[in-house]
């Protein structure tokens, strides 16, 4: 992986895998399974934060 992020909603994601928002609170829909190609989604209405990171590689041994 060689743009460790973060995203913002609506730019095209670079590698599938589990994502969560940046503002460090647990909250409904804080992590959220996207496929690369694909856009980010909305963060989450109650969210006070400003992009997605990755937490979790969908394939971690194909780099």
């Amino acid at each position: 992986m060689s743009d460790p992020g973060p995203w913002k909603p609506g730019e095209v994601v670079p590698q599938s895998g589990i994502y969560a928002c940046d503002c460090g609170k647990v909250h409904l829909w804080s992590k959220s399974t996207d496929v690369r190609g694909h856009r980010f989604p909305p963060l989450p209405y109650d969210c006070s934060g400003q992009a997605w990171t990755l937490r979790t590689q969908a394939h971690p041994d194909t780099d």
